[in-house]
């Protein structure tokens, strides 16, 4: 550049009279205005746009804040940076100040998400993972503030500089608010919208400290991994079924599957008890022939009399720092799905030398999922 070429810059900025900036981007939150030695003419105009503010920087020191509207630069309408220079009685010569312009519009679809899963502690499933992720909106509220603690001397600032921070911020406080909450957890996907307002309502003042203000916040997903969904929902169904109903439904099931299925272990075995009835018959029929006409009635007495019933297992639980029961294994049962006790209530059954967690106890193993038998062939 020619020393005229420098001449010519001079005298066009330093004697610019309108401070007015047009911005043609959809990122940009905050733009220096340019100008030689950065001094602007007495009595210039300064002209705020809807959407921005004006903020006046003096020698490192926050000056004064412009919202939008038209003015004339003089002592009156710069009453902060005139008491920074000490002037007394007004000026008429340029004067230098930084000028920044701040889009204060809402800045919206900005995307957050966990980058690691976070680990909960759930009652009933111990420690699980899960992820999320949504979108938020953000403007600045306090252009003067937001200046000062995050632009700096940057020229023109961005959204995309200052997403990553605020990224990080929404996941921490994000991860805080999900772990107080303690909800059970299949809970967190069907309450998003709970849960969104009160992630907005922590995140809030973070942001408002460097002078953002977050307008929105959406969780769009809460995800978990695909085994743990599987047993939310068997767990979910066995919650709302009548245990009683669902076993003798089975049971029905599984015998109508092992009659038509003769060729497997099933139909050998139905065919094994009936070959042990011919054998009792062709027993009979041979028995006066070798001088068994006595025994018969004998085995017959024997074999009309059924052996005595098992005796239904009967546990107690403590419930409220009080022993409850005795209550039969599908009550129990019953109680766990419904979330009367869970794997850590003390449990004690007749032969045990003390009482046990639930989920100690080899019967109830099941009960925590895990155990359900493959499909019939």
């Amino acid at each position: 550049m020619s020393i005229f070429d420098k001449i010519k810059e001079k005298l066009s900025h330093e004697f610019i009279d309108i401070v007015e900036w047009l911005d043609y981007t959809d990122d940009t939150i905050a733009h220096r205005f340019e100008r030689y030695q950065n001094e602007i003419k007495t009595g210039a105009k300064l002209i705020v746009r809807e959407g921005q503010a004006a903020v006046f920087i003096n020698e490192g020191q926050l000056a004064d804040v412009f919202t939008p509207g038209t003015y004339d630069l003089t002592t009156q309408n710069l009453p902060i940076l005139s008491t920074l220079k000490g002037w007394k009685y007004g000026f008429n010569s340029p004067f230098k100040a930084e000028v920044y312009f701040v889009n204060t519009h809402l800045f919206t679809d900005e995307k957050w998400g966990t980058k690691n899963p976070i680990t909960l502690n759930d009652d009933r499933f111990g420690l699980v993972e899960i992820r999320a992720f949504g979108t938020y909106a953000f403007k600045i509220a306090e252009p003067g503030k937001f200046i000062v603690d995050i632009v700096g001397t940057d020229n023109n600032f961005t959204n995309f500089e200052i997403n990553e921070h605020l990224k990080s911020l929404i996941a921490t406080r994000f991860t805080d608010t999900v772990g107080e909450a303690n909800l059970p957890i299949e809970l967190y996907a069907a309450n998003t919208t709970e849960l969104s307002e009160t992630c907005q309502e922590v995140m809030q003042p973070e942001f408002m400290s460097v002078g953002i203000s977050l307008e929105r916040f959406y969780i769009e997903n809460v995800s978990m991994p695909e085994e743990l969904k599987k047993e939310i929902f068997e767990y979910s169904r066995i919650d709302k079924l009548d245990l009683d109903k669902l076993t003798k439904f089975k049971t029905a099931k599984a015998i109508e599957a092992a009659a038509l299925n003769e060729g497997g272990t099933a139909g050998a075995g139905m065919g094994m008890g009936m070959g042990f009835v011919l054998a009792q018959q062709m027993g009979g029929m041979m028995s006066p022939q070798m001088g068994g006409q006595q025994a018969m009635p004998q085995q017959q007495a024997v074999g009309a009399m059924p052996p005595p019933m098992p005796q239904a297992t009967q546990y107690f639980y403590a419930a409220n720092g009080a022993q409850a029961g005795p209550v039969g294994f599908a009550q129990l049962q019953s109680l766990f799905a419904s979330r009367s006790i869970n794997k850590e209530t003390l449990i004690w059954k007749a032969g045990m030398d003390g009482w046990k967690a639930l989920s100690e106890i080899e019967e109830l193993k099941g009960f925590l999922g895990g155990n359900t038998p493959p499909p019939l062939p």
